[in-house]
């Protein structure tokens, strides 16, 4: 289920310190994009950030949610979304803290798809 235009609102507002922050409807979820680079998702209006291994430490405290994820011929495949804790929505500015650090993981991983990807 993609954000509620009242969600999708109220991050385009707490997110807007980063850049020019969009959501866009992407298989049944939303996408959270900042100038482009997509660093998080929402589903059933519940927000997860981009983790990859130079910012893990920084989530560790979302890895006790389970990852976004998605069933693919009976298996279980684990995005590198992780769950935001609910009280970073009154800490503004941990907030943005995580944001940064999923926006700079979202940032590494279009930089590296860029460097595989055949010309």
């Amino acid at each position: 289920m993609v954000a509620s235009d009242t969600f999708a609102e109220f991050l385009g507002e707490q997110l807007a310190p980063l850049g020019r922050v969009t959501l866009r409807r992407m298989f049944g979820k939303s996408g959270v994009f900042c100038d482009g680079v997509m660093f998080a998702m929402v589903t059933e209006n519940t927000l997860y950030f981009r983790v990859d291994d130079q910012n893990r430490l920084t989530f560790e405290e979302a890895s006790s949610f389970p990852p976004l994820n998605y069933r693919k011929k009976g298996s279980v495949i684990d995005l590198a979304f992780w769950r935001v804790p609910e009280r970073l929505f009154d800490e503004p500015d941990e907030l943005l803290t995580w944001a940064r650090a999923a926006l700079a993981a979202a940032r590494r991983v279009a930089v590296g798809m860029l460097k595989t990807c055949p010309r």
